[in-house]
């Protein structure tokens, strides 16, 4: 399949559309941002929590969906820290993937991402295999969105 010469950044503008849809739906107040570090605020609902959120999405060829999806080295994530530090908010990570006829939005914390992935000091990647992607949907500190398509053929 041949993708457009434009289809890495009307990927991610689709990837943070997604997600701020996702999160308006379920009550939170959100706006994408433009800032070093995160793209999205976010407060929760019924809480003062505000979270800064840094999206990484990916458009997946068939036969590559468990590829993983970078989500940055150490230095990286020390620009999301600072714009959350700046904002008061706490750093997220949304991680929408789009591989073949699934489309597949994970939002999960600094944090927790910390701890599912502990000492890790180079290239820190959200695993896309199956083993994972179950782990990922049983984990209660981790919230998922997950749809099916079904493109015609062109």
């Amino acid at each position: 399949m041949e993708k457009s010469s434009r289809h890495a950044k009307i990927t991610g503008d689709f990837g943070e559309a997604l997600v701020l849809y996702w999160l308006s739906r379920s009550g939170f107040e959100c706006a994408r941002v433009d800032h070093t570090g995160i793209d999205l605020i976010a407060k929760r609902p019924r809480s003062d929590e505000r979270l800064g959120i840094s999206v990484k999405t990916r458009s997946r060829l068939p036969g590559k969906e468990a590829e993983s999806v970078n989500i940055g080295r150490p230095e990286d994530l020390v620009k999301v820290e600072a714009a959350c530090c700046a904002f008061q908010c706490v750093p997220y990570f949304a991680i929408v993937v789009d591989a073949a006829q699934r489309i597949s939005v994970f939002l999960v914390s600094k944090a927790h991402l910390d701890r599912l992935y502990p000492g890790r000091s180079g290239m820190i990647s959200w695993s896309m295999t199956p083993g994972w992607l179950t782990k990922y949907l049983t984990d209660p500190q981790i919230e998922s969105l997950g749809f099916s398509i079904n493109s015609e053929l062109w």
